[in-house]
């Protein structure tokens, strides 16, 4: 696939190894709904998510240690440039990064590439994770397009295994199981879980009985690393949003209109407001 179709007739389903660019510039004509859409779709009004979809940010720094694990971990992904300063306030090393950034490539600091290289060797040492990883059992970053019911929908897998598992690597900041329910449910993880899982059953491309897994790598030593799933209740609320989110592109999509928040004349204080002076 190429940014060239003119129409989403010329257009045909399937897995297509393209770059990371075109894929989020979003090369389906009258454009394509995916996972992150859905989920700010399910969580925001559908003219936040217009200006969002017309309005691209710039890659923010905050997500450089992220990207560029990925680059590593998985074989693919941004190159990684290294610029020669740990503190990044002068003109000439704003510009250089600047630079990099606009040739698509990942600037990172000196100790940080230190870092990002022993996460991806505590994650080659971890006996559940590394098999899942293994460079030679899969392939990264195929982006995967399919019509359902006349709403073209996208989706990228970071590791698509050749026995038809989906595995998603996620840095955060803590993988401790008390914490790991609420990093799902604020990064929507449950919404992407389901949202690819109907990618690789429209393409015949995974298989069904083998679970979806989130590989978890927290971003401080030692690199702890979790590998797991969402339970059927979260894949079950995450399938729900993401119907609503579908029907609301839809309905959108069709009259051109995307409207604000609902009329709300009347605001209660928080609940535990309330409580405190019952």
């Amino acid at each position: 696939m190429t940014a060239t179709v003119e129409t989403s007739a010329d257009v045909q389903p399937g897995l297509y190894d393209i770059p990371a660019e075109v894929y989020h510039f979003d090369p389906i004509p009258g454009g394509s709904l995916s996972s992150t859409g859905a989920r700010k779709l399910a969580s925001e009004c559908p003219a936040k998510f217009k200006h969002w979809s017309e309005h691209p940010q710039p890659p923010k720094k905050e997500f450089d240690l992220g990207t560029a694990a990925h680059t590593l971990i998985l074989g693919n992904g941004p190159e990684l440039v290294v610029v020669d300063a740990e503190k990044w306030t002068t003109d000439a090393v704003k510009a250089e990064v600047a630079a990099i950034r606009a040739e698509g490539k990942t600037p990172l600091k000196p100790s940080e590439l230190v870092q990002v290289k022993a996460m991806a060797a505590a994650l080659r040492a971890d006996p559940e994770a590394a098999p899942l990883l293994e460079p030679e059992s899969g392939v990264a970053e195929q982006s995967a397009f399919w019509d359902d019911k006349g709403v073209w929908r996208r989706a990228r897998f970071d590791w698509l295994r050749h026995d038809g598992q989906i595995v998603d690597y996620k840095t955060t900041k803590s993988a401790h199981p008390l914490d790991l329910p609420k990093v799902i449910h604020d990064w929507g993880y449950h919404q992407q879980q389901e949202w690819y899982l109907d990618a690789g059953l429209a393409l015949d491309v995974i298989d069904p009985e083998r679970p979806f897994q989130f590989v978890l790598q927290e971003k401080e030593p030692p690199y702890l690393v979790v590998v797991t799933t969402c339970d059927p209740m979260a894949r079950g609320i995450g399938r729900h949003l993401n119907e609503v989110a579908l029907n609301t592109y839809a309905i959108c999509r069709e009259s051109g209109e995307w409207p604000g928040y609902l009329p709300n004349p009347m605001i209660s204080l928080p609940p535990w407001v309330e409580r405190q002076y019952a």
